[in-house]
């Protein structure tokens, strides 16, 4: 199973890690905080305090990018709401949740495009043959594209919970093969679940390698993001915060595995969720972003991607009204990124409480990342998590 090649994979490399640790701060010179005034970004802190006392998460870790460097990197509060419960560091691993969809998915896409791998106009049925066998030359499915998949606008539906009734990898991609379509490709804008798990696997097609294999090789081992990975090892899962007492599939304590149904149905790892991550290399490969429009960025000297990459990933897509880019979303209306954002930003929310905003204009990025759903999702935590980004975001910017 993947999960257990990453163990092994986790196991083999320990002593080399150990060895390479006195090398660690020259290779991560991106995220040394200089000194700041501590009062300089008070508001914020505020408005995460005020956050932890309402119960809208019960831990979080936070960063921003500016200037070319890290100015914030910090922690409140626990991993639980107990009194004993372990403290959040700045460099304490979370679920990301769909924050998989743009660090692991659409970064792979970003390079197999800018290698010239992937087209983007290409039917998801040459790939995936399985999405179009047994319907009609007319059915609309034989129209939705690779670029309709990042878009969120292929037609396909936002969620489907197939984990009630199906239990292994094989049948959960022949389920969303399988998907009747709800809009015509292009038509409607509706973020899916589906759609980036199909994604996920048609770059395994391109690749012919497990995604989440090639994201190590190609993104996460180039950047140097140490902490970023899918399935964590047994022994670190204890210094992961738990996401959420599960009662009805898993019935028991979610921690160090991922909290999707479905990415967990597929050994840990799928297009759509299942990485994990922390601040400083969130704000890393945040930082590669920002440098390929705005060279050159101290402290960084690894040019993954292109200007001309970025920006075309960034280009919001069809149909009008839709604040999606290529695998990215930007600031809408009463956007989670607040006021203070350009139009001319990236980024994305991931379910377990974590977010990533990217100003592209600004050369600024913040990483706010909680576990907002333990111990359950309840409706409240959704709404307060609702307040507490934009608010967060703004008070940010006013600082900066």
């Amino acid at each position: 199973m993947l999960c257990v090649y990453f163990r092994l994979r986790h196991l083999r490399h320990d002593l080399a890690v150990r060895f390479k640790k006195g090398m660690k701060h020259e290779a991560s010179s991106l995220i040394a905080v200089p000194a700041i005034e501590s009062n300089r970004f008070a508001a914020a802190y505020q408005i995460l305090k005020d956050a932890l006392a309402a119960h809208a998460f019960p831990g979080c870790a936070f960063g921003v990018f500016a200037g070319g460097k890290v100015v914030l990197q910090d922690a409140l509060g626990g991993f639980t709401y107990d009194d004993d419960a372990p403290a959040v560091t700045a460099e304490t691993v979370f679920d990301v949740a769909s924050i998989t969809k743009v660090v692991s998915t659409t970064a792979a896409a970003m390079l197999l495009y800018q290698r010239g791998l992937l087209d983007l106009d290409l039917p998801l049925g040459e790939l995936l043959p399985g999405f179009v066998v047994g319907r009609s030359a007319g059915e609309l499915a034989h129209r939705v594209t690779l670029r309709n998949l990042l878009a969120h606008n292929s037609g396909l539906p936002g969620y489907v919970d197939f984990y009630r009734t199906i239990t292994t990898p094989a049948a959960l991609y022949r389920a969303c093969l399988e998907l009747p379509l709800e809009a015509a490709p292009g038509a409607r804008a509706e973020y899916s679940d589906p759609g980036f798990i199909l994604l996920g696997k048609a770059l395994e097609e391109l690749t012919h390698e497990y995604l989440a294999i090639w994201a190590r090789k190609e993104v996460f081992e180039p950047l140097q993001l140490t902490a970023t990975k899918f399935c964590p090892a047994p022994g670190a899962q204890a210094l992961i915060p738990p996401t959420e007492i599960d009662s009805t599939l898993r019935r028991r304590r979610i921690q160090g595995e991922v909290q999707d149904e479905h990415a967990w149905l597929l050994r840990g790892a799928g297009g759509h969720a299942g990485l994990f991550s922390n601040v400083p290399d969130l704000l890393r490969f945040a930082g590669v972003i920002l440098a390929a429009v705005h060279p050159p960025t101290p402290s960084l000297n690894t040019p993954l991607l292109t200007a001309g990459t970025v920006e075309c990933f960034a280009e919001r897509q069809g149909p009008p009204g839709s604040s999606r880019a290529l695998g990215w979303d930007t600031p809408s209306e009463n956007s989670s990124a607040g006021a203070h954002f350009s139009s001319h930003s990236i980024g994305h929310l991931g379910f377990s409480g974590c977010s990533l905003w990217i100003d592209l204009d600004a050369a600024i990025a913040v990483v706010l990342l909680t576990n907002r759903t333990w111990p359950d999702r309840s409706a409240a935590t959704a709404q307060l998590i609702r307040e507490v980004r934009p608010a967060f975001h703004d008070a940010i910017r006013k600082a900066l």
